[in-house]
């Protein structure tokens, strides 16, 4: 299987830039993973959207939304 595409907001991208460095690691590490399994075991769907989730990585949470049609994650 290959795996989803993972594309950012502009607004995502910015924010996750003015974050201190070893926990833009920690965070690209996790949205990283997302490409293999966009649904991984401690994402929570999130109320009022077919696929929009949300990620827990320390004190952050990490929201995309899931398109399976095009293979896609976009970190929102």
């Amino acid at each position: 299987m290959n795996g989803y595409e993972i594309q950012f907001a502009r607004s995502a991208r910015k924010e996750l830039e003015d974050l201190a460095p070893k926990l833009q690691d920690r965070i690209r590490t996790a949205i990283a993973e997302l490409s293999d399994d966009p649904r991984p075991h401690g994402s929570k769907k999130l109320k009022g959207s077919d696929d929009t989730y949300r990620l827990r990585v320390g004190d952050y949470r990490v929201i995309y939304e899931v398109s399976d049609e095009s293979i896609l994650v976009l970190i929102v």
